[in-house]
């Protein structure tokens, strides 16, 4: 089978696909319903026999599982009874199907998905996950894991304009077009846009509302702004080269993340929000102080969220093997050892991964990077437009003279060990939160009643700070300490302003 050719031409298939997709359920829900749990579930492992299997009675959407998800040889006659009414000839010609021996195969990948709203059709080139092939340099990735976790970490509320920066297969663009009047996305490669600009096509989404434009970064947008930028850019980190346009920035390092950190609050509009994948280098110091290096000092709030860290050898042979190497083969044996020397050789102990998440102000930088390791209900995007709202909130307030409330659902934690002679003595008191990013706070006994005085319509925290001084007999209460105490519990959604507490319930008692 020949190497990927040209995928100019693939959106003038648009109409016919859709009409053979929809006749034969070619849906994510239809997948799933013929395939099952099992074999859904074997066709994400990349393990191909249990689908086919399921496939044996499906009828030409079964025929269509083999064809574009599995990457299998099927006939002529099975697969022009599937694409019905798309004429054969055309597909092979635009870049669809391929002849292979007697038979026809998929020449890309053209998988259904759910981004949250409904099926959405993604085109994108056929990995290796289900047949040995050669990766190219301009491979159009398909949707994976970190391609998802943006999706999830991306605010749907609506906007005016989105830009997708490095938009590959186009489902970061595809996605917005649920929720945004206008959406630009840029790519270095024509088989990238040429792939996107099908998936627009396919999904009936108006040409009139998308823009997409060949160039690096932000190069192609020119002066413009826009409501939300989104960007899930060449972020590996490794040696200034490029053997994968999907994942290799030709910046050294960390230096494609860097970039983007720096550069994308210019190309916010005032208030506008970025949504966007990273990672860094971890050294000998604390990782927040490279990041914070990265962030403008004026103008932006940002919160950075550190999911996961690897160490180089880890992050190396996933990398290779996810571009088709085998690390027993020596041409990669060599790539892997050449790219952990100039790790080594920079001094990099590990590679921090996860979301940069910005909006645009008027206001001096307001910066918090933190690491969110454990468990947490997505999707993560509503909370991170939320954290950005609450951060702008404490900007314009005076906290002594607020009154507060603790989220419903909140729970306090008691640590205690058994002292023979006193019994059991605390030795750690946590405050959680229920939902979301499930964040929790240290607090002591001062702590917990403060919490525990916070009513909507009750006390300023400036009063209650004052009775619990007198109550106490402590003087020597430490204003500043509490109101940091709350600033922290109020970032993570922990401690409410009053009127968000209000307006909660009124919107609540709208619904009933």
């Amino acid at each position: 089978m020949s190497a990927p050719g040209s995928a100019a031409d693939l959106y003038t298939l648009a109409d016919d696909l859709r009409a053979a997709f929809r006749q034969a359920g070619y849906t994510a829900d239809g997948v799933l319903d013929l395939l099952g749990d099992e074999a859904h579930g074997a066709l994400g492992r990349g393990e191909p026999v249990p689908v086919r299997r399921a496939c044996a009675d499906g009828g030409t959407l079964g025929t269509l599982i083999r064809l574009l998800l599995l990457g299998d040889t099927c006939s002529r006659s099975q697969v022009s009874s599937a694409l019905s009414p798309l004429d054969i000839d055309r597909a092979i010609a635009a870049g669809l199907l391929e002849v292979d021996g007697a038979g026809l195969c998929a020449a890309i990948d053209v998988r259904p998905v759910d981004l949250g709203s409904g099926n959405r059709w993604l085109l994108s080139d056929l990995d290796g996950t289900m047949r040995r092939r050669a990766i190219t340099e301009d491979h159009v990735l398909g949707v994976g894991h970190a391609s998802l976790s943006l999706l999830k970490a991306t605010a749907s509320d609506p906007v005016g304009s989105v830009l997708d920066v490095g938009t590959g297969c186009g489902v970061q663009a595809i996605h917005a077009a649920d929720f945004a009047g206008h959406i630009t996305a840029t790519d270095i490669t024509d088989r990238s846009l040429a792939m996107t600009r099908a998936g627009f096509a396919i999904n009936g989404i108006d040409p009139g509302r998308v823009t997409l434009s060949k160039g690096a970064w932000f190069g192609p947008v020119g002066g413009q702004k826009f409501d939300r930028i989104v960007a899930n850019p060449p972020f590996v980190v490794g040696p200034p080269e490029v053997t994968h346009t999907y994942r290799d920035s030709g910046l050294d390092l960390d230096g494609a993340s860097e970039l983007m950190c720096r550069t994308a609050p210019k190309f916010l509009t005032e208030g506008g929000t970025a949504s966007m994948l990273a990672s860094w280098v971890v050294t000998g110091d604390d990782w927040r102080t490279r990041i914070s290096q990265w962030i403008p000092d004026n103008g932006v709030d940002a919160w950075v969220v550190q999911r996961d860290v690897a160490d180089p050898a880890l992050y190396v042979g996933t990398w290779l093997r996810d571009a088709g190497h085998d690390p027993r083969d020596p041409a990669s044996a060599e790539l892997a050892d050449r790219w952990l020397r100039h790790l080594d050789r920079s001094g990099v102990s590990g590679i921090g991964f996860g979301f940069v998440f910005l909006r645009r102000t008027d206001e001096p930088t307001d910066l918090l990077a933190e690491e969110l390791g454990h468990s947490f209900d997505d999707p993560i995007g509503p909370e991170a437009d939320d954290y950005l709202r609450r951060t702008a909130w404490l900007r314009s307030h005076d906290l002594t003279n607020e009154r507060f409330s603790v989220t419903e659902g909140a729970a306090l934690e008691r640590v205690a060990t058994l002292d023979p002679d006193t019994g059991w003595q605390d030795v750690v008191m946590r405050i959680h939160r229920p939902d979301g990013p499930r964040w929790s706070h240290e607090i002591d006994t001062l702590g917990q009643a403060l919490l525990a005085g916070l009513r909507p319509d009750g006390l300023t925290l400036g009063e209650i700070t004052e009775l619990l001084a007198v109550a106490t007999g402590d003087d020597q209460i430490d204003r500043a300490a509490v109101r940091q105490l709350v600033e922290g519990l109020i970032r993570h959604g922990i401690v409410l302003p009053a009127e968000w507490t209000a307006s909660c319930r009124e919107t609540s008692g709208h619904s009933q």
